[in-house]
């Protein structure tokens, strides 16, 4: 039996948490990129951008994945999928029209210009709605992934031999500029929601917690995580052209590699705030990190354009510092506003569900732009 009690996944908090914060750091500083600032003048920033952009997506899918056996096994197989559409899917094509409505109106002063049939991305090219694809991915690989284990009796091990095959898939139709939409997403991060749900018993096991929690193990990743992402930094800068994506569809094993040493990273940093009951914060922010996700783009443009056009604000620091904590406050504010209005559906068709609920916990961390 996998444990389930809530103070045994406070670690997954803190894990979204931490992530969240990141992901709101790339979008902000991609944001103030793409309006035209000078972020050259800033390089430190984008190699801080680029040092912890390779685990964040992978993070996402492997957490989820660690939760769908309890999810199965308290559910089945339908009422996941209807679960999932309605805390995951339905999120996604409601922020994703909010937005794109927003930028058709204010497209005088927003970095996007979409148009009417932009809407009609979101069914099969969800990379064209900005970080959005990455709750049509999450549904589409959960559902994909519990009906080949449920239904084919595959088992994670070999779900992961399957993830990978499509993994190297979606890389080389990268290479050769074919556009699968919303399948290469799915081809992409299989694989990780896969290892999430192959590793699942061990981490959800007491037992085992002392291992996670070690500062042994913090010592032993430490350097392996500093090489890894300095590796992935030096390799990619000369490749600003393509995003800074060399490592990840030109080098796809050592992406991997690269990508799963900074997930166990971060969970060991998780398990080790969870043990020493610290800076809470993170938990707060890892239990709104779906909110945090659909909301923070909206709330940080707005802050950028107000900034700029009232105040006359052109320091990059400035404007990513309030980018930053608009993105991650005004989201919460406007989530714990909703729940009070009753209006609930703002954020999901699970009504009155407490973001902390411990089976709540498949529901995504967050969250750009094609290259996240």
């Amino acid at each position: 039996m996998l444990t389930t009690k809530p103070d045994r996944l406070k670690w997954i908090d803190y894990a979204r948490g931490i992530t969240i914060i990141l992901v709101v750091y790339r979008h902000a500083f991609e944001g103030l990129k793409e309006s035209g600032l000078a972020v050259s003048n800033y390089m430190f920033l984008e190699y801080a951008n680029i040092f912890f952009f390779s685990f964040r997506m992978p993070l996402f899918f492997i957490v989820s994945g660690i939760f769908v056996a309890v999810s199965l096994q308290k559910r089945g197989i339908r009422k996941y999928i209807e679960t999932r559409a309605r805390t995951v899917l339905y999120p996604y094509f409601l922020w994703a029209c909010i937005q794109l409505t927003i930028q058709l109106i204010f497209q005088k002063y927003t970095n996007g210009h979409p148009t009417a049939q932009t809407y009609l991305y979101l069914f099969y090219l969800p990379r064209e709605i900005a970080h959005f694809w990455y709750l049509y991915a999450l549904f589409n690989v959960g559902v994909l992934y519990v009906l080949v284990k449920m239904k084919l009796h595959i088992s994670p091990v070999q779900n992961i031999i399957l993830g990978i095959a499509m993994f190297y898939i979606s890389v080389i139709a990268w290479q050769n500029n074919a556009t699968p939409g919303f399948i290469g997403d799915i081809l992409h991060y299989y694989v990780f929601f896969a290892i999430g749900d192959a590793i699942s018993r061990f981490i959800m096991k007491r037992d085992n917690f002392k291992f996670f929690e070690s500062w042994r193990t913090f010592i032993l990743l430490l350097l392996p995580f500093i090489a890894a992402q300095y590796y992935f930094l030096n390799v990619n800068i000369p490749h600003a052209d393509e995003k800074y994506m060399y490592v990840e569809y030109y080098q796809p094993f050592v992406f991997i590699t690269i990508a799963l040493i900074g997930c166990a990273f971060i969970i060991n940093i998780a398990f080790i705030l969870q043990k020493l009951a610290i800076m809470n914060i993170f938990t707060i922010l890892g239990k709104h990190s779906l909110y945090i996700y659909v909301a923070h783009v909206i709330a940080f443009a707005a802050i950028r354009i107000f900034l700029r056009k009232v105040f006359n604000i052109e320091s990059v620091p400035i404007l990513l510092s309030a980018g930053i904590i608009g993105g991650i406050v005004l989201p919460v504010l406007l989530y714990k506003l909703a729940m009070k209005l009753n209006m609930w559906w703002l954020f999901s068709l699970e009504k009155n569900v407490p973001s902390a609920r411990t089976d709540k916990h498949t529901k995504p961390l967050t969250v750009q732009t094609h290259n996240n």
